[in-house]
Protein backbone atom coordinates (compact mmCIF):
# COMPACT_ATOMS: atom_id res chain seq x y z
CA UNK A 1 0.00 0.00 0.00
CA UNK A 2 1.36 3.25 -0.79
CA UNK A 3 1.49 5.41 2.32
CA UNK A 4 -1.33 8.17 1.50
CA UNK A 5 -0.61 10.94 4.45
CA UNK A 6 2.40 13.22 5.58
CA UNK A 7 3.84 11.68 8.56
CA UNK A 8 5.23 15.15 9.73
CA UNK A 9 1.85 16.73 9.87
CA UNK A 10 0.92 17.36 13.59
CA UNK A 11 -2.85 18.37 15.29
CA UNK A 12 -4.16 19.64 18.82
CA UNK A 13 -7.29 18.70 18.25
CA UNK A 14 -7.31 14.96 19.51
CA UNK A 15 -4.59 12.74 21.59
CA UNK A 16 -6.58 9.89 19.20
CA UNK A 17 -5.10 11.53 15.78
CA UNK A 18 -1.62 10.15 17.30
CA UNK A 19 -0.56 6.95 15.53
CA UNK A 20 0.34 3.80 17.55
CA UNK A 21 3.68 4.23 19.26
CA UNK A 22 6.64 1.07 17.84
CA UNK A 23 6.69 -0.82 20.92
CA UNK A 24 3.21 -1.23 20.57
CA UNK A 25 3.30 -2.15 16.69
CA UNK A 26 5.75 -4.92 17.33
CA UNK A 27 3.68 -6.42 20.21
CA UNK A 28 0.87 -6.98 17.69
CA UNK A 29 3.80 -8.36 15.16
CA UNK A 30 5.13 -10.77 18.28
CA UNK A 31 1.50 -11.90 18.41
CA UNK A 32 0.80 -12.52 15.46
CA UNK A 33 2.33 -15.82 13.73
CA UNK A 34 0.70 -19.64 14.37
CA UNK A 35 -3.04 -20.12 16.39
CA UNK A 36 -4.45 -18.79 19.19
CA UNK A 37 -8.30 -19.68 21.13
CA UNK A 38 -10.25 -17.06 20.00
CA UNK A 39 -12.30 -14.99 21.95
CA UNK A 40 -10.22 -14.71 24.90
CA UNK A 41 -9.17 -17.95 25.61
CA UNK A 42 -5.87 -17.38 24.49
CA UNK A 43 -2.28 -16.80 26.57
CA UNK A 44 -2.21 -12.89 25.85
CA UNK A 45 -5.37 -12.58 28.00
CA UNK A 46 -4.29 -14.40 30.63
CA UNK A 47 -1.50 -12.58 31.14
CA UNK A 48 -2.86 -9.42 30.70
CA UNK A 49 -4.91 -10.49 33.78
CA UNK A 50 -1.75 -10.96 36.03
CA UNK A 51 -0.33 -7.65 34.28
CA UNK A 52 -3.66 -5.55 35.51
CA UNK A 53 -3.26 -7.48 39.12
CA UNK A 54 0.13 -6.14 39.35
CA UNK A 55 -1.42 -2.99 38.91
CA UNK A 56 -5.09 -2.70 40.71
CA UNK A 57 -4.69 -5.92 43.07
CA UNK A 58 -5.42 -9.59 42.98
CA UNK A 59 -9.63 -8.93 43.14
CA UNK A 60 -9.30 -7.00 39.65
CA UNK A 61 -10.08 -8.36 36.06
CA UNK A 62 -9.54 -7.14 32.98
CA UNK A 63 -12.74 -7.56 29.91
CA UNK A 64 -10.67 -6.34 26.81
CA UNK A 65 -13.23 -4.37 24.51
CA UNK A 66 -13.12 -2.45 21.23
CA UNK A 67 -13.27 1.27 22.43
CA UNK A 68 -14.23 3.56 24.60
CA UNK A 69 -17.76 3.99 24.65
CA UNK A 70 -17.99 0.21 24.74
CA UNK A 71 -15.91 0.35 27.55
CA UNK A 72 -18.63 2.37 29.20
CA UNK A 73 -21.32 1.18 28.49
CA UNK A 74 -21.09 -2.17 28.88
CA UNK A 75 -19.53 -1.37 32.25
CA UNK A 76 -22.32 0.59 33.30
CA UNK A 77 -24.69 -2.01 31.91
CA UNK A 78 -23.06 -4.46 34.04
CA UNK A 79 -22.93 -2.11 37.40
CA UNK A 80 -27.11 -1.09 37.34
CA UNK A 81 -30.45 -3.04 37.45
CA UNK A 82 -33.08 -1.84 34.52
CA UNK A 83 -34.22 0.92 36.73
CA UNK A 84 -30.85 2.40 37.90
CA UNK A 85 -29.48 5.80 36.70
CA UNK A 86 -26.10 7.30 37.14
CA UNK A 87 -24.91 10.23 38.69
CA UNK A 88 -22.06 12.37 35.94
CA UNK A 89 -21.10 15.80 35.30
CA UNK A 90 -22.76 17.62 32.26
CA UNK A 91 -19.71 17.68 30.32
CA UNK A 92 -18.94 14.01 31.15
CA UNK A 93 -18.07 12.14 27.86
CA UNK A 94 -20.74 9.58 28.33
CA UNK A 95 -23.54 12.55 28.25
CA UNK A 96 -21.95 14.88 25.49
CA UNK A 97 -19.97 12.43 23.22
CA UNK A 98 -21.35 9.06 23.05
CA UNK A 99 -24.66 9.21 21.26
CA UNK A 100 -26.74 8.45 24.23
CA UNK A 101 -25.19 5.14 23.98
CA UNK A 102 -25.96 4.49 27.47
CA UNK A 103 -29.26 5.34 27.70
CA UNK A 104 -30.17 4.02 24.38
CA UNK A 105 -28.45 0.83 24.42
CA UNK A 106 -28.37 0.19 28.41
CA UNK A 107 -31.39 2.05 28.96
CA UNK A 108 -29.65 3.66 31.85
CA UNK A 109 -30.72 7.70 33.11
CA UNK A 110 -27.99 9.82 33.10
CA UNK A 111 -28.39 12.45 35.85
CA UNK A 112 -26.12 15.26 34.86
CA UNK A 113 -24.68 17.94 37.18
CA UNK A 114 -23.15 21.02 35.78
CA UNK A 115 -19.39 21.98 37.33
CA UNK A 116 -16.97 25.07 37.01
CA UNK A 117 -14.19 22.44 36.22
CA UNK A 118 -15.93 19.06 34.96
CA UNK A 119 -15.35 17.37 38.49
CA UNK A 120 -18.08 16.28 40.89
CA UNK A 121 -17.93 16.81 44.85
CA UNK A 122 -20.11 14.46 47.19
CA UNK A 123 -22.07 18.01 47.50
CA UNK A 124 -22.60 18.02 43.93
CA UNK A 125 -23.47 14.53 43.97
CA UNK A 126 -26.26 14.71 46.39
CA UNK A 127 -28.05 17.08 43.75
CA UNK A 128 -28.88 14.02 42.27
CA UNK A 129 -28.67 11.45 44.86
CA UNK A 130 -31.87 11.16 45.99
CA UNK A 131 -35.73 9.90 45.66
CA UNK A 132 -34.67 6.18 46.68
CA UNK A 133 -37.82 4.03 46.76
CA UNK A 134 -39.39 6.96 44.74
CA UNK A 135 -41.40 4.74 41.84
CA UNK A 136 -41.70 7.58 39.60
CA UNK A 137 -37.61 8.42 39.59
CA UNK A 138 -34.83 6.88 38.45
CA UNK A 139 -33.19 5.11 40.98
CA UNK A 140 -29.11 6.88 41.47
CA UNK A 141 -27.57 3.56 41.51
CA UNK A 142 -24.36 4.76 40.62
CA UNK A 143 -21.64 7.45 39.86
CA UNK A 144 -19.53 8.22 37.09
CA UNK A 145 -16.77 10.41 37.15
CA UNK A 146 -14.20 11.22 34.40
CA UNK A 147 -10.14 11.03 35.15
CA UNK A 148 -9.04 13.12 33.77
CA UNK A 149 -11.94 15.63 33.17
CA UNK A 150 -13.00 16.20 29.68
CA UNK A 151 -11.99 19.76 31.13
CA UNK A 152 -8.71 18.33 31.10
CA UNK A 153 -8.30 18.83 35.22
CA UNK A 154 -7.61 15.76 37.91
CA UNK A 155 -9.19 14.51 40.76
CA UNK A 156 -6.52 13.95 43.47
CA UNK A 157 -6.28 10.85 45.59
CA UNK A 158 -8.45 12.25 48.40
CA UNK A 159 -10.57 13.87 46.40
CA UNK A 160 -11.25 9.95 44.54
CA UNK A 161 -11.64 8.66 47.96
CA UNK A 162 -14.46 10.79 49.38
CA UNK A 163 -16.65 10.57 46.62
CA UNK A 164 -16.23 6.69 46.37
CA UNK A 165 -17.36 7.07 50.56
CA UNK A 166 -20.04 9.28 49.73
CA UNK A 167 -21.36 7.05 47.20
CA UNK A 168 -20.77 3.73 49.02
CA UNK A 169 -22.60 5.01 52.35
CA UNK A 170 -25.35 5.69 50.01
CA UNK A 171 -25.59 2.31 48.23
CA UNK A 172 -24.23 3.68 44.96
CA UNK A 173 -21.48 2.53 42.82
CA UNK A 174 -18.33 4.17 41.62
CA UNK A 175 -17.07 3.96 37.55
CA UNK A 176 -14.61 5.84 36.39
CA UNK A 177 -14.15 6.81 32.87
CA UNK A 178 -10.14 6.43 32.37
CA UNK A 179 -10.00 7.44 28.80
CA UNK A 180 -6.67 9.26 29.96
CA UNK A 181 -6.07 7.57 33.33
CA UNK A 182 -2.06 7.20 32.37
CA UNK A 183 -2.20 10.68 31.84
CA UNK A 184 -4.05 11.23 35.10
CA UNK A 185 -1.30 8.41 36.80
CA UNK A 186 1.80 10.55 35.67
CA UNK A 187 0.45 14.16 36.51
CA UNK A 188 -0.17 12.73 40.60
CA UNK A 189 3.09 10.88 40.58
CA UNK A 190 1.15 7.70 41.43
CA UNK A 191 0.86 4.18 40.21
CA UNK A 192 -3.25 3.24 38.94
CA UNK A 193 -4.44 1.84 42.63
CA UNK A 194 -3.88 4.60 44.79
CA UNK A 195 -6.77 6.79 42.90
CA UNK A 196 -8.80 3.32 41.50
CA UNK A 197 -8.95 0.40 43.48
CA UNK A 198 -7.32 1.37 47.10
CA UNK A 199 -9.49 4.73 46.73
CA UNK A 200 -13.00 3.11 46.28
CA UNK A 201 -13.39 2.99 42.62
CA UNK A 202 -15.80 -0.27 42.21
CA UNK A 203 -15.11 -0.16 37.80
CA UNK A 204 -13.08 1.55 35.68
CA UNK A 205 -12.79 2.08 31.58
CA UNK A 206 -9.06 2.00 31.41
CA UNK A 207 -7.86 3.52 28.21
CA UNK A 208 -5.42 2.68 26.11
CA UNK A 209 -5.94 4.72 22.52
CA UNK A 210 -5.28 7.78 23.29
CA UNK A 211 -1.70 6.98 24.75
CA UNK A 212 -0.35 4.98 21.70
CA UNK A 213 -2.58 1.90 21.49
CA UNK A 214 -4.01 0.90 17.33
CA UNK A 215 -7.12 0.39 19.30
CA UNK A 216 -9.18 -1.41 21.94
CA UNK A 217 -9.71 -0.51 25.55
CA UNK A 218 -10.62 -2.41 28.63
CA UNK A 219 -13.10 -2.59 31.47
CA UNK A 220 -11.16 -3.46 34.56
CA UNK A 221 -13.48 -4.75 37.93
CA UNK A 222 -12.22 -3.36 40.97
CA UNK A 223 -14.49 -4.73 43.13
CA UNK A 224 -16.29 -8.38 42.06
CA UNK A 225 -19.27 -7.66 43.82
CA UNK A 226 -20.09 -4.08 41.60
CA UNK A 227 -20.41 -5.96 38.57
CA UNK A 228 -21.86 -8.81 36.68
CA UNK A 229 -23.04 -10.54 33.50
CA UNK A 230 -19.73 -9.12 31.38
CA UNK A 231 -19.27 -12.56 30.18
CA UNK A 232 -23.09 -11.62 28.21
CA UNK A 233 -23.07 -8.46 27.90
CA UNK A 234 -19.70 -7.85 25.73
CA UNK A 235 -21.05 -9.96 23.61
CA UNK A 236 -24.18 -8.41 23.83
CA UNK A 237 -22.97 -4.75 23.56
CA UNK A 238 -20.95 -5.96 20.20
CA UNK A 239 -17.41 -5.21 22.26
CA UNK A 240 -16.11 -9.26 22.45
CA UNK A 241 -13.28 -9.38 19.75
CA UNK A 242 -12.86 -12.72 18.07
CA UNK A 243 -8.91 -12.40 17.99
CA UNK A 244 -8.53 -10.85 21.49
CA UNK A 245 -4.96 -11.42 21.90
CA UNK A 246 -4.68 -8.24 19.38
CA UNK A 247 -6.45 -6.32 22.24
CA UNK A 248 -4.82 -7.91 24.77
CA UNK A 249 -1.38 -7.87 23.54
CA UNK A 250 -1.18 -4.16 23.19
CA UNK A 251 -2.56 -3.93 26.96
CA UNK A 252 0.58 -5.95 27.72
CA UNK A 253 2.93 -3.57 26.23
CA UNK A 254 1.65 -0.31 27.49
CA UNK A 255 1.13 -1.86 31.43
CA UNK A 256 3.97 -4.63 31.43
CA UNK A 257 7.00 -1.92 32.18
CA UNK A 258 6.89 1.50 31.99
CA UNK A 259 5.36 2.25 28.25
CA UNK A 260 1.84 3.37 29.66
CA UNK A 261 4.03 6.27 31.93
CA UNK A 262 7.20 7.36 29.43
CA UNK A 263 4.08 8.08 27.13
CA UNK A 264 1.83 9.91 29.31
CA UNK A 265 4.16 11.79 30.68
CA UNK A 266 5.62 12.96 27.99
CA UNK A 267 2.25 13.79 26.40
CA UNK A 268 1.86 16.16 29.95
CA UNK A 269 5.04 17.36 29.81
CA UNK A 270 4.21 18.61 26.07
CA UNK A 271 1.31 20.75 27.25
CA UNK A 272 3.15 22.39 29.97
CA UNK A 273 5.54 23.52 27.30
CA UNK A 274 2.61 24.80 25.34
CA UNK A 275 0.92 26.56 28.29
CA UNK A 276 4.39 27.65 30.01
CA UNK A 277 5.72 29.34 26.48
CA UNK A 278 2.44 31.38 25.76
CA UNK A 279 2.07 32.40 29.37
CA UNK A 280 5.84 33.68 29.03
CA UNK A 281 5.17 35.31 25.22
CA UNK A 282 2.21 37.25 27.46
CA UNK A 283 4.72 38.26 30.09
CA UNK A 284 7.72 39.50 27.62
CA UNK A 285 4.77 41.45 25.76
CA UNK A 286 5.22 39.45 22.93
CA UNK A 287 1.42 38.41 22.90
CA UNK A 288 -1.09 40.85 24.07
CA UNK A 289 -2.44 39.27 27.47
CA UNK A 290 -6.45 40.14 26.50
CA UNK A 291 -6.18 38.68 23.72
CA UNK A 292 -5.57 35.16 24.57
CA UNK A 293 -6.74 33.82 27.95
CA UNK A 294 -6.65 30.04 29.88
CA UNK A 295 -9.91 28.85 31.60
CA UNK A 296 -8.69 25.83 33.17
CA UNK A 297 -5.90 24.58 35.07
CA UNK A 298 -3.32 22.61 32.61
CA UNK A 299 -2.90 19.41 34.46
CA UNK A 300 -2.44 16.75 31.95
CA UNK A 301 -2.37 17.05 28.57
CA UNK A 302 -4.95 19.42 27.27
CA UNK A 303 -4.86 23.12 27.32
CA UNK A 304 -7.98 25.30 27.18
CA UNK A 305 -7.54 28.96 26.27
CA UNK A 306 -9.99 31.45 24.58
CA UNK A 307 -8.84 33.66 21.36
CA UNK A 308 -10.54 36.06 19.57
CA UNK A 309 -12.63 36.32 16.76
CA UNK A 310 -11.01 34.36 13.46
CA UNK A 311 -8.50 33.58 15.09
CA UNK A 312 -8.96 29.76 15.64
CA UNK A 313 -9.85 29.43 12.28
CA UNK A 314 -6.63 30.75 10.53
CA UNK A 315 -4.76 29.09 12.67
CA UNK A 316 -6.72 25.76 11.50
CA UNK A 317 -5.30 26.40 8.45
CA UNK A 318 -2.45 24.77 9.35
CA UNK A 319 -3.31 23.21 12.92
CA UNK A 320 -6.62 21.32 13.43
CA UNK A 321 -7.93 21.40 16.78
CA UNK A 322 -11.49 22.00 17.97
CA UNK A 323 -13.57 24.83 19.77
CA UNK A 324 -14.86 23.94 22.95
CA UNK A 325 -17.38 27.11 23.36
CA UNK A 326 -17.61 29.21 20.47
CA UNK A 327 -19.89 31.57 21.88
CA UNK A 328 -16.69 32.72 24.32
CA UNK A 329 -13.87 31.78 21.78
CA UNK A 330 -12.68 28.60 23.96
CA UNK A 331 -10.72 26.41 22.50
CA UNK A 332 -9.10 23.03 22.89
CA UNK A 333 -5.61 22.04 22.45
CA UNK A 334 -4.14 18.61 22.82
CA UNK A 335 -0.69 17.04 23.03
CA UNK A 336 0.38 13.39 22.69
CA UNK A 337 2.68 10.62 23.03
CA UNK A 338 4.37 11.80 20.20
CA UNK A 339 4.11 15.21 20.20
CA UNK A 340 7.41 16.59 19.86
CA UNK A 341 8.94 20.38 21.53
CA UNK A 342 9.92 21.42 17.70
CA UNK A 343 5.98 21.04 17.60
CA UNK A 344 4.87 23.32 20.59
CA UNK A 345 7.27 25.63 18.98
CA UNK A 346 6.00 25.82 15.77
CA UNK A 347 2.69 26.22 16.88
CA UNK A 348 3.37 28.70 19.94
CA UNK A 349 5.18 31.08 17.20
CA UNK A 350 2.09 30.68 15.05
CA UNK A 351 -0.13 31.60 17.35
CA UNK A 352 1.85 34.39 18.12
CA UNK A 353 1.86 35.59 14.71
CA UNK A 354 -1.93 34.84 14.10
CA UNK A 355 -2.44 37.21 17.72
CA UNK A 356 -0.14 40.06 15.99
CA UNK A 357 -2.72 39.99 13.06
Amino acid sequence: MTRLHDPSYRGFASDNYAGAHPEVLAALADANEGHQIAYGEDVYTARLQEVVRGHFGDQAEAWPVFNGTGANVTALTSMLPRWGAVVATSTAHIHTDENAAPERVSGLKLLTVDTPDGKLTPELIGTEAWGWGDEHRAQPLAVSITQTTELGTLYTVDEVRAIADYAHERGMLLHMDGARVSNAAAALGTGFAEFTSEAGVDVLSFGGTKNGLVFGEAIVVLNPAASDGLVYLRKLNMQLASKMRFVSAQLIALLEGDLWLRSASHANAMAARLRSALEDAISTGSINGSSLGFTQPTQANAVFATLPPGVADKLRESFRFYDWNPATGEVRWMTAWDTTEADIDTFVAAIADQLAR
